[in-house]
C-alpha cells in the first residue's frame, strides 16, 4: 500500500500542465472544425480545418485571464488545415478562444 502511495504521488505532477479550453465560435457560410490543444504551460494552440469547397477567413481571440486578448486573422484554403499558436508571459490557468470564420 505505501508503494502504490508513492507512486500516484509521482505522478501528480504529470496532470499539472493541463488546463480546460472553452472555445466560443462564430462560422457563417464555411465548414471550418477545431481541434484545440495546450501546447505548454504558457502556449496554445488551435487547428483549423476547412472541408468546404471557398477559402475561409478566421479571427481567432485568445484570452488568459489578466492579460490582454491576443489576436490572430488566419486564412484557410478549402481543403487545408493550419495551425494558430500563442505564447503569454504567465502560466495559462483557463484559456478561453473566440473563434470568428467567413468565407473569403
Amino acid at each position: 500500500m505505501r508503494k502504490f502511495c508513492c507512486v500516484l504521488l509521482a505522478m501528480l505532477p504529470l496532470s499539472v500542465f493541463a488546463y480546460p479550453i472553452d472555445v466560443t465560435k462564430k462560422i457563417d457560410g464555411v465548414k471550418v472544425d477545431y481541434t484545440a490543444s495546450d501546447v505548454d504551460g504558457d502556449i496554445s494552440s488551435i487547428q483549423l480545418n476547412n472541408y468546404g469547397t471557398n477559402d475561409a477567413v478566421c479571427s481567432v481571440t485568445f484570452t488568459n485571464g489578466p492579460e490582454s486578448p491576443r489576436m490572430r486573422k488566419v486564412t484557410v484554403p478549402a481543403g487545408k488545415s493550419t495551425n494558430t499558436t500563442v505564447k503569454f508571459s504567465r502560466a495559462i490557468i483557463k484559456m478561453r478562444i473566440a473563434l470568428a470564420c467567413a468565407p473569403k
